[in-house]
C-alpha cells in the first residue's frame, strides 16, 4: 500500500488556509504599529508572518512537484502549462 498522497484540492485547501493565517498575523503587526505597540511584539509577529509566508510558499512549490510528477498529470495536464524541473527549482530558490 503506497502512501495517500494529498489531492490538489486538499492542497489548495491547506495553502488558502496558511495564507488566510498569515493575513490575520499582518493585520496583527498592522494593528500594533498603528497604536504605537512595543517594538519587540511587532518584529515578533511581523517574523511569524514571514514564517507562514514562507511556508505557504514552500507548499504551493512542494505541490506543484507532486502533480509535475505525477503520470496522471503528464497525461491529463497540457504540456504547455506544466512546469519544468529548472522552473520548478528556480522558484523554490527564489524563496530562500
Amino acid at each position: 500500500m503506497s502512501p495517500r498522497h494529498p489531492t490538489s484540492d486538499d492542497a489548495q485547501r491547506r495553502i488558502a488556509n496558511r495564507l488566510k493565517r498569515a493575513r490575520g498575523q499582518l493585520n496583527a503587526v498592522i494593528e500594533a504599529v498603528e497604536s504605537g505597540g512595543d517594538c519587540r511584539t511587532v518584529v515578533t509577529q511581523l517574523a511569524a508572518v514571514s514564517s507562514a509566508l514562507d511556508k505557504a510558499g514552500f507548499a504551493i512549490i512542494s505541490s506543484a512537484m507532486l502533480e509535475c510528477l505525477s503520470e496522471d498529470a503528464a497525461v491529463a495536464s497540457d504540456a504547455d502549462d506544466r512546469l519544468t524541473v529548472a522552473e520548478l527549482e528556480k522558484l523554490f530558490l527564489t524563496l530562500s
